[in-house]
């Protein structure tokens, strides 16, 4: 989102020319691109990223796809009422759907993609008692949930001091990059991939815009920031809207498998899973730095490292002994209400958007971009991730 005078790459016979220029080769952007691609073959797209495919949020997520919000289902019918908040479940669950139909397919195994669940599980009754409302609310509205008792916990996820759980029985699992990279697959003929390419500004000039980066101009009849918590650096309008915000993750060495399927704990801040191939990979512990972790810098801390680490020597035996293969960071953006919201730029109606998945990207990002490329060619869109509430 800056470029220095020193790298500027640019040259006067450097404009390229596109139909749409999406900013950002994540998970949101490729999906913008796959659904802007399937509803007119004929456009010119470009993509851009600073890095490469993945190399944001999208590929430093441990990479659950899980049904709802960043809140319990409970906490959701507080805010919105049940009829809402069944819902903005339901879009999460056609985001899976439409991730199956048209991009895993049969691939299973080559993006690591599983269907097992994920459990929510409760250290104290305080935290049981939530879960069985969320459970309850849930059954009201027939979504398959179970409820867990301390002993289906250990031997189901092998945890140990937790006093139950429930498990919502839809959720998945993939391995994030290669996900990211079998939906460019699929649009690659279509799409120009414009990597290791910085940004730096977007003008609006009638019904066209200009992106100056610092390898090539690209003029565009529709720009999409596809940029997350990155968006604020680029555009001001979000800066009060999406919010740059770090999770830290550690991996440890394989063990034999036996977790049945991923796990959040501590009221949702806090999650693990082990990997098919034997893996443990646990996120978490922002709280501990809430006022810190945040920004666009993805280096790890020490505090959260290692209460990463003892989670791990508590609650999870069978890797006390296993040694940390990785540790790293991602900047995820955080929206104001908690919802992914899509529009364009009030000052700039050829610039749209997508974003705000507030730390459920894998699961909210694939139906994001069906309804972006809705709303650019004049559909409605669910007002619950319009921009136009706020």
């Amino acid at each position: 989102m800056s470029v220095s005078l020193w790298l500027d790459r640019t040259s006067s016979n450097s404009k390229k020319q596109f139909d749409v220029a999406v900013i950002g080769a994540g998970i949101s952007g490729l999906s913008a691109a796959y659904w802007l691609a399937k509803k007119d073959p004929q456009l010119k797209i470009a993509l851009i990223d600073r890095g490469r495919i993945a190399f944001g949020a999208s590929g430093r997520n441990a990479g659950f796809i899980t049904c709802g919000s960043v809140e319990h289902f409970n906490r959701l019918v507080g805010t919105h009422g049940l009829t809402e908040a069944h819902k903005i479940w339901q879009f999460s669950e056609d985001n899976l759907r439409r991730l199956k139909e048209e991009v895993i397919k049969d691939h299973h195994e080559d993006i690591g993609f599983e269907q097992k669940g994920s459990f929510s599980l409760a250290s104290s009754e305080v935290e049981m008692d939530e879960l069985r409302k969320t459970a309850n609310y849930m059954r009201e509205c027939k979504i398959p949930v179970e409820e867990l008792n301390v002993e289906q916990i250990q031997k189901r996820v092998g945890a140990i001091e937790f006093v139950g759980g429930i498990k919502y029985v839809s959720d998945a699992s993939v391995d994030p990059v290669k996900l990211c990279h079998r939906i460019y697959d699929l649009i690659k003929d279509q799409v120009t991939l414009m990597d290791y390419c910085e940004v730096a500004s977007i003008e609006t000039h009638g019904a066209s815009n200009l992106i100056h980066t610092d390898h090539f101009e690209i003029e565009c009849d529709l720009a999409i920031l596809a940029t997350n918590g990155y968006s604020a650096a680029l555009e001001d309008y979000f800066t009060d809207k999406i919010f740059p915000t770090k999770g830290q993750i550690v991996a440890f060495e394989p063990v034999k498998p036996f977790m049945e399927g991923p796990c959040y704990a501590n009221f949702v801040l806090d999650y693990f899973r082990q990997l098919p191939s034997g893996e443990l990979i646990i996120g978490g512990f922002r709280q501990l730095e809430k006022e810190t972790e945040v920004g666009y810098s993805d280096h790890t801390t020490k505090p959260i490292q290692e209460a990463l680490h003892e989670f791990v020597r508590t609650y999870l035996p069978q890797f006390k002994d296993s040694k940390v293969t990785h540790r790293w960071g991602g900047i995820m953006g955080f929206s104001a209400d908690g919802q992914p919201m899509i529009g364009s730029l009030p000052n700039k109606p050829q610039v749209f958007f997508v974003g705000g998945h507030t730390a459920h990207g894998i699961g909210l990002a694939f139906n994001c971009g069906y309804h972006l490329a809705n709303l650019i060619f004049g559909e409605e869109i669910p007002h619950f991730i319009s921009a136009r509430r706020f």
